[in-house]
């Protein structure tokens, strides 16, 4: 069966930045993907949220699949989106107003049967997740969170 991965904005912002913290990390993950032949899926909601302070040409997309959000993804999408809005007080958010990107992030990745990772650094992005999961609601991919070196997240050998 085909791997895939969806990248959230997060993973880019670092990606694409060599001056960033993170950029070492997401180097790693991309490499590491390309090596495992794990198709790299990017959404059309990232790909807007990333024009805000971006450009589209600056994005890997040759190394990409493109997902567009479709139905069956905002179906998904309000699935997850009720649970959360039910159980918001459980998860001390910091400055989050647009839960809505998150989950229908989530609801793509969930609704593509080939995706096993969604890759992010945006850790309120995680609890969410979490919160999904205590609700038994889903997601069935794991959430990578970019802070971990991927050596780490797959249990290699970093030999650098």
């Amino acid at each position: 069966m085909l791997k895939s991965v969806l990248l959230d904005t997060s993973f880019f912002l670092r990606f694409l930045n060599d001056e960033d913290p993170l950029y070492a990390h997401a180097d790693g993950y991309f490499r590491h993907f390309l090596r495992e032949e794990t198709t790299m899926l990017i959404s059309t909601i990232s790909i807007a949220e990333y024009c805000v302070g971006g450009h589209i040409s600056e994005l890997p997309l040759k190394n990409l699949r493109i997902i567009p959000f479709n139905v069956g993804h905002a179906q998904r999408t309000g699935e997850f989106a009720r649970l959360v809005f039910q159980h918001r007080k459980k998860l001390d958010l910091t400055n989050r107003t647009i839960i809505p990107n998150d989950t229908k992030l989530f609801a793509q990745a969930d609704t593509e049967a080939s995706v096993q990772y969604y890759l992010s650094s945006d850790t309120e992005s995680q609890k969410i997740y979490g919160l999904l999961h205590a609700q038994k609601a889903g997601p069935r991919f794991q959430f990578l969170n970019l802070t971990t070196p991927p050596s780490e997240a797959f249990g290699m050998l970093d030999l650098r």
